[in-house]
């Protein structure tokens, strides 16, 4: 089975190009996921990350670290949080990450008792044991203005009180004539990773019609199916599902997608 899955890869002296949507200055960890895969990321941020330090934002983040339950929406939520309160003192059995990558940051930054979905989404967060039984609880939501609408309703839906802390905030970055230059001109084999909706929806409108028309045609690699079926609306006529929305499995599900997407062409 493994043979099969290394045969199923692109040659590693075959270049391919992965198109990144992440922030600014937070590429680097797939870039670098590609790079060992033989890739090459095109770095497009949609936008950069603000963090909050305000005396507001540091109340309010005072007052949900006495909450039932403290959910992290994301790793920059957690660095963000990270900043303003001791997360050592929010004690056990109350703090959710949504994902691995979340539940790390938290750990290095001496949370205790971080419970994190096997799938890394908003799905794998509401179905976790703390998030069950939340009637008449206080819940903490530590995230950023947008996104993550679903993990509120269910919040709200199952009986709890909902607390919104955003502790940071995304900053639109329009599309340089540079960078679209850049993706007017790339040759090659190339996938879009998809780990954001929003990310997704800001840059579709900024890019030239035949850039587009493009783009649709590439496979997407989704980090979960609610992307890919958000990418098919666009649409993108090849988005499949990763394993989950880290670099490397981001990375593998590129690399897979270019061999089967190269694969229905000789068999054409």
């Amino acid at each position: 089975m493994h043979g099969m899955n290394r045969r199923a890869y692109v040659p590693a002296d075959t270049a391919w190009h992965l198109i990144s949507l992440r922030p600014q200055g937070q590429h680097d960890t797939l870039r670098s996921a590609a790079a060992r895969l033989g890739g090459h990321t095109l770095a497009l941020s949609p936008w950069r990350v603000a963090l909050r330090t305000d005396t507001l934002t540091r109340a309010q983040l005072a007052h949900a670290a006495t909450a039932d339950r403290l959910v992290f929406t994301s790793p920059t939520a957690a660095e963000a949080a990270a900043r303003l309160l001791a997360l050592p003192e929010l004690g056990e059995g109350r703090v959710v990450a949504v994902g691995e990558g979340t539940a790390r940051v938290l750990r290095r930054h001496g949370a205790r008792d971080v419970q994190a979905p096997q799938r890394m989404d908003s799905e794998g967060l509401l179905a976790l044991p703390r998030m069950q039984g939340l009637q008449g609880l206080r819940v903490a939501l530590v995230t950023a203005p947008g996104g993550r609408g679903m993990i509120a309703a269910q919040i709200v839906e199952r009986g709890a009180t909902l607390q919104r802390v955003d502790v940071y905030e995304r900053v639109g970055l329009p599309l340089s004539t540079a960078v679209i230059e850049r993706l007017e001109a790339l040759q090659g084999p190339t996938v879009l990773a998809l780990s954001s909706g929003e990310a997704l929806e800001t840059v579709l409108p900024q890019l030239p019609a035949a850039v587009l028309r493009r783009w649709q045609r590439m496979p997407v690699v989704a980090a979960s199916e609610r992307l890919a079926a958000l990418a098919r609306t666009h649409g993108f006529t090849h988005a499949s599902v990763a394993a989950g929305p880290l670099p490397a499995q981001l990375a593998r599900a590129a690399q897979r997608a270019i061999t089967a997407m190269a694969a229905g062409h000789a068999s054409a």
